[in-house]
């Protein structure tokens, strides 16, 4: 089945907030990715394509507005701003710094909702990747979610899986171990995901030694490079 879950970054410094945001648009067919702040935003934003933000206003260090304006000079990502700040200045202060719409806390989680999905049914449809992707003799059916080799389906676990389809989402983008346990729910940490590494790699190099495809850059993470 092709994955058409929205990709949404929660960008919060309050963990207890941040959590229940992912947990509920998870919850409600969103795929979450979430940052503490405007630098590991950036982060995030390097390795991964989002269709929205929700990024809180008061954050230490670089305020939510700020990143939101500096943000605005390289991307059309959409933004909803969170903010305890609710008076009209406010608001437009978010507006014309490049927000597309404003929350204020409290908030119900059914507003947010609303308001997200407002802000996607408003944004281009974007262009539909390749649903094949080749990996040598494999091919990667990301429609399907499936793994072929000769008209064959290679049989993959859940975390291979759930591995496979992130990294193939954004090929050539180094995404952290961290990113990968977030994304896939792998548990078990760093580690596991390595365990997984090698194993997909099993599957899908044609020498695990020497990989070609799924390739690890030093201290930051793995790429997928198809052909």
């Amino acid at each position: 089945m092709e994955n058409e879950q929205p990709h949404i970054l929660v960008i919060d410094d309050d963990d207890r907030l941040r959590e229940l945001l992912r947990q509920f648009l998870s919850e409600n067919g969103f795929w979450v990715s979430t940052a503490v702040d405007a630098g590991d935003a950036r982060e995030r934003l390097k390795g991964l394509t989002f269709d929205l933000l929700v990024l809180d206003r008061m954050m230490p260090g670089e305020s939510g507005l700020d990143f939101a304006a500096d943000l605005r000079k390289t991307s059309t990502v959409p933004i909803l701003m969170l903010t305890a700040m609710g008076e009209p200045e406010d608001r437009i202060d978010g507006l014309e710094g490049g927000v597309d719409d404003y929350l204020s806390k409290p908030f119900e989680p059914r507003e947010l909702l609303l308001r997200i999905n407002a802000i996607l049914r408003r944004v281009p449809a974007p262009k539909v990747a390749p649903s094949e992707i080749k990996l040598g003799a494999v091919v990667y059916d990301q429609a399907r979610e499936v793994l072929k080799q000769d008209g064959e389906i290679i049989r993959l676990t859940d975390v291979e899986a759930a591995l496979l389809k992130v990294l193939a989402a954004s090929p050539g983008a180094v995404l952290s171990r961290e990113d990968l346990t977030e994304l896939t729910g792998a548990t078990g940490g760093s580690r596991a995901i390595d365990v997984q590494v090698t194993r997909l790699r099993r599957k899908i190099e044609p020498n695990q030694k020497l990989p070609t495809y799924l390739q690890t850059v030093r201290g930051k993470g793995y790429v997928l490079r198809p052909d």
